[in-house]
Order: C-alpha cells, then structure tokens, then sequence
C-alpha cells in the first residue's frame, strides 16, 4: 500500500474514532443519540416477542426487525474494532463483549437447526436484552455508578466473605437448637433459612418452634438491617468521591504503540500525529 493511500486510511480510522468512540463533535454525539434509540427500540421488540399473542400476529415482522438491528450492531461492533487504536484491548472489554453478546444469538438461531432446539434457541434469543447495557457507556451517571462499584468491590468482597461465615454459623446452630426438626432437617437448608432471614425476606416455608430459635430469629432480623446498611454505606462513600482516574491516562498513536504517559500529551512525539487515550 503507497504512503499516500496509507495515511488517507489512517486520517478515516481516527475520524472514525472521533465519531463512535468520542461525544464532543456534533457527529459523535449524533451517533451516539441514535444508537441510544436503535438500543431502547431493540429491547422493545424483545419485550412485545415475549407477549404471546403479539408473537403469533407480527412474529415474522419482529424476526424481519430483529435481522436488521443486528445487522446494523454488527456494523457498529466492526467499526469499533476497526478504528480502535488498540482492538484487543477493546474486544476482551467489559463493553466490547456486551458489544458482541448484542449480535451473537441471532447468528447462534440461525447455527443451530432442528425443532428439538427450539427451547435452546429461545433461551438463547434472550440475550438480547444485554443490548440495554451498552446504554451505560453513553450515560455519564452510569459511569459514575460503575466507578463506584468498581472501586468498593474489594471491600464489598471481603464483606460477603464476612457474611458468609456469620449465615454458616448461625445455621449451624439453629440446626442444633431445632435439633434437625421442624423444617431444619439439615445444615445446608438451616444456612439457606439463615440467608432469608438475614436479608429480611422470609418466605416462610420453614420457621422455628422452639422458644431459642425464635429468639435466635429475633436477633438474626434486627441483624440483617445493620448488614443491608453496611455495602450501601460503601458505594455511597464512593459515590461521593470526585470521578477521576485512579490511573495516568496513556496516550496511543495509530502509527506507534504506547507513545506517552504525560496525561496532558496531544500529538505523537514520535510522528506528530494526534493521539488517542484509554
């Protein structure tokens, strides 16, 4: 390929870029807008498909519908990795994988034939509606909120660790209390009693008799609204923390790998052109 058609490539990969990946031009909010739309109107039609008897009347029009959105995901998903700076990076991502579970069950319908796997096939076709996730990247409070997440999910894992100790203790010893009766026949269902209670549902289908382990009951529900309190306190504290990168951004240019670390860079040192970042 000449210098001249080679650079005229590049120039369409960032502009490109520019459009699908970035919201500040007119373009790319344009884009950005649209498929918001093309996303709300895609989940729409997995919700009516569900209705039975819209699906015995207009089952071919939204199967027709269904084959163009995915169509023009499918688009989109090439696009994206082809004016990526760094297309593994995206595919292996948290939004590049919703990006491809968004086109994968109309391909997997089409793959798998036979009448025998048509409950497979609409398991499958449920999928879909990961579609709506790929809203959150165009939605800043929704990056905020997985900011959030992320930066408590430690904390929030050891905490569960915590509480599945305290649910394994304490079903143990409504096993003993019971003493394997009244519904508590085992450790295991006394631990999944142990759950319900701690997280105030109660379904009620096993309840203690005895004087101790209502008591035990008693203490293991007040308990349960301190515990509900304390993952909510995290993401709160979090969600109150300024949105910044924990990291330096890295520059990338579309000639070279990782050019610069300098969060402030705009233009390549190494070629001059003008850099992206992740």
């Amino acid at each position: 390929m000449s210098p001249e058609k080679l650079e005229k490539r590049e120039k369409l990969k960032r502009k490109f870029y520019r459009i699908i990946f970035e919201a500040e031009t007119f373009w790319g909010r344009f884009f950005d807008e649209a498929l918001l739309i093309l996303i709300l109107f895609s989940v729409g039609l997995v919700m009516l498909d569900s209705i039975p008897s819209i699906n015995e009347k207009h089952g071919s029009i939204l199967f027709m519908l269904e084959i163009i959105i995915t169509f023009l995901f499918l688009i989109e998903y090439i696009l994206r990795i082809w004016s990526s700076p760094r297309p593994k990076n995206y595919i292996f991502s948290f939004f590049g994988i919703v990006d491809f579970l968004a086109v994968l069950p109309l391909f997997i319908t089409f793959l798998i034939p036979g009448t025998g796997a048509l409950i497979t096939i609409r398991a499958i076709r449920l999928l879909r509606i990961y579609r709506i996730l790929k809203m959150v990247k165009y939605i800043y409070e929704g990056k905020v909120m997985l900011l959030a997440l992320q930066r408590s999910f430690r904390k929030i894992l050891v905490f569960m660790g915590l509480i599945l100790i305290i649910v394994t203790m304490l079903g143990s010893l409504m096993y003993v209390i019971e003493a394997g009766q009244n519904g508590f026949d085992n450790i295991p269902t006394s631990i999944y009693w142990a759950i319900i209670t701690l997280t105030t549902v109660g379904y009620g289908d096993i309840v203690p008799v005895t004087s101790l382990g209502k008591f035990l009951s008693s203490v293991i529900m007040l308990l349960g609204y301190s515990i509900i309190a304390i993952p909510l306190g995290m993401i709160s504290f979090e969600f109150a923390r300024p949105v910044v990168h924990d990291r330096p951004s890295h520059a990338f240019c579309v000639h070279y790998k990782e050019v610069s670390k300098d969060p402030d860079a705009k233009y390549c040192k190494h070629c001059g052109c003008k850099i992206f970042r992740e």
